[in-house]
């Protein structure tokens, strides 16, 4: 899940995107208005996370301009000074939700895994696909009862999979769900390496990852008649 975090503070930036990664978000982190749209016109991300208050510009002008021009990923506006008129406000340009500083991280992590699954083809805390299921929330998965054992990015590439399991997934959506622009060392073949043990850990089932030739990644049950 690739987040952009639109925010000037940078300890409040750091700490969210510290506490995003944690749990499996590549987070990239903008301190204005003209660096996310920056970011915006070369990359794709599954939310926002946008401060009001902004040294260039108001965040809820960035958010109309977003909006009109048809872009409706989700975002989640910040604000230290909130008033029912500003929530209206934020709301009716099309924000998604809002929260008032200071917050807890783990709503503001929760909110965000929400507005993503609203998004998703499979819509509940956890997603089943056969034997399989994984939670989003807690990174983890069981086959058939039996708890994987994943590291934190090839449970976050099983997670994307997941969510997309009647449309293959490209290499390069793959690599910008997993990997921020900090993460510029890392290559686009890095996710063959993590498709390669993912499916190592599912080869015992009838779960598996199928390559597209020129398409992506797809996962499905083979136990499931249409999986074509």
């Amino acid at each position: 899940m690739r987040i952009l975090i639109v925010e000037d503070a940078a300890d409040v930036a750091e700490a969210i995107a510290s506490r995003l990664r944690k749990s499996g978000m590549a987070c990239d982190l903008a301190e204005s208005c003209e660096t996310a749209e920056d970011f915006l016109a070369v990359q794709r991300y599954d939310a926002l996370v946008l401060d009001i208050n902004l040294p260039d510009r108001n965040g809820t002008e960035l958010l109309q301009d977003l909006r009109a021009r048809g872009d409706r990923s989700p975002v989640l506006m910040l604000t230290a000074l909130f008033s029912v008129d500003d929530r209206v406000s934020a709301l009716d340009l099309g924000a998604d939700d809002y929260l008032i500083k200071p917050f807890d991280h783990r709503e503001l992590e929760a909110r965000l895994r929400a507005l993503v699954r609203r998004e998703a083809e499979q819509k509940s805390d956890v997603v089943t696909l056969g034997p399989l299921q994984f939670s989003p929330a807690g990174l983890s998965a069981t086959l058939d009862g039996v708890a994987l054992n994943l590291t934190r990015r090839e449970a976050t590439l099983l997670g994307l999979l997941l969510r997309s399991q009647k449309t293959p997934l490209s290499k390069k959506r793959l690599y910008d769900g997993l990997f921020a622009f900090d993460d510029a060392d890392v290559g686009l073949n890095a996710i063959e390496l993590y498709i390669a043990r993912l499916r190592k850990k599912l080869s015992a089932s009838s779960v598996t990852i199928e390559t597209q030739r020129g398409v992506g990644y797809r996962i499905f049950d083979q136990g499931q008649t249409d999986h074509g």
